[in-house]
């Protein structure tokens, strides 16, 4: 049997909860031989709690010994006067800039039995299954210099430096690319080089690559801002949309409220393949925060964070199957009409988050039968 180290941060808010949730799915694998072994760790406002900081170092040689790390949420209104260095929002930001996680990927899927729930008109978004890439470890988060500057008189300037270098677009575009040859072919380049050097950059390069190693996949490009029209106007257009740190951010939680709920979207963010081994770092996570204001009521939705242990499977173990049978016991519970508060419709009996996992792994068990 082939062990595989899972790094599970549950991190603050609802994150515990919905983390327990993914060590039911776990053991139900290991009980049919799956051989995960399991550590579990502190990150953001619990590992400031404990140690004074957001992560620590001995948390993060864990994370970067391990298969995979699974992430639940962080911060909350607790800790919004802790000094920025060490606010809980820095643990995942070490996490993504030492793990090299240089790529997220954001699906946002609407499930048929959920069409009801999303903004938009059913004709819009049901069947939606669209992959947005967002560059994570570039950009105007990491840029320098990052200041806030004392002018005198009263007056200050905030300074945050958007920056890419050619490696760095190269690389994301190369996994969109990728991505799109296993699903419908086709990658939407969303920047903004109307007015940003870096989007001149970013559409040069990309195109570059597409020309040079990827002409049989088609390629889009599109003003960020008219995407997020787009998104909401006709969303069923895109199949992978790559884009950089700044507006992935931003375009995926528009495509997060499409699909009904942001409590529905996981997301994985990879690292370049190790070399000899091929094998990358990667962090699973939900879309969704912390939400505090529900913390501890047993009522949050953990389909988000047991999907995100499924694009584990896919990603990190080369388990396609077992992640499609997740993905189908998800489908199978909300055609059942069963439902968290978060999605929940006249007509559809609502439950909790334990309940919810429970309903997940009776599906996993007849699916498998």
């Amino acid at each position: 049997m082939v062990i595989s180290n899972l790094l599970l941060l549950p991190g603050d808010g609802i994150g515990p909860e919905v983390m327990n949730e993914v060590k039911r799915i776990v053991a139900w694998f290991n009980a049919r031989g799956a051989g995960f072994e399991l550590e579990e760790d502190l990150v953001g406002g619990c590992a400031y709690d404990a140690h004074g900081e957001a992560v620590s170092d001995a948390t993060m040689d864990r994370a970067l010994a391990a298969d995979a790390v699974i992430f639940g949420a962080v911060g909350g209104p607790k800790w919004d006067r802790v000094p920025y260095e060490v606010r809980p929002e820095a643990g995942l930001l070490r996490l993504r800039k030492d793990l090299e996680l240089f790529a997220n990927l954001r699906p946002a899927i609407c499930f048929t039995a959920l069409a009801e729930s999303s903004s938009l008109k059913r004709d819009l978004v049901e069947g939606l299954d669209i992959m947005i890439v967002r560059e994570l470890t570039g950009g105007v988060y990491f840029g320098q210099p990052k200041v806030i500057t004392d002018l005198g008189g009263g007056h200050k300037r905030a300074i945050d430096t958007q920056v890419y270098d050619t490696f760095e677009i190269e690389r994301i575009a190369r996994v969109a690319f990728e991505l799109a040859r296993k699903r419908n072919n086709k990658v939407t380049s969303m920047d903004k080089r109307n007015v940003m050097k870096t989007g001149v950059l970013w559409n040069e390069v990309v195109s570059a690559i597409h020309q040079r190693e990827y002409p049989d996949v088609t390629l889009d490009h599109m003003l960020a801002d008219a995407g997020g029209m787009q998104l909401v106007r006709a969303p069923k257009q895109f199949d992978v949309i790559v884009t950089d740190n700044l507006f992935g951010d931003m375009l995926s939680d528009i495509a997060a409220m499409l699909t009904g709920s942001i409590g529905m979207l996981p997301s994985a963010s990879l690292g370049l393949p190790a070399a000899g081994t091929g094998k990358r770092r990667a962090l699973y996570e939900p879309v969704h925060g912390s939400a505090p204001d529900i913390a501890g009521k047993g009522i949050a939705n953990p389909i988000a964070m047991i999907a995100s242990f499924a694009m584990a499977l896919r990603y990190s173990f080369d388990m396609g199957a077992e992640a499609d049978l997740v993905d189908e016991a998800i489908a199978a519970t909300l055609d059942e009409g069963l439902r968290t508060g978060d999605i929940a419709t006249p007509g559809t009996t609502k439950i909790g988050t334990a309940a919810m996992g429970t309903a997940i792994i009776d599906k996993l068990d007849r699916l498998s039968a």
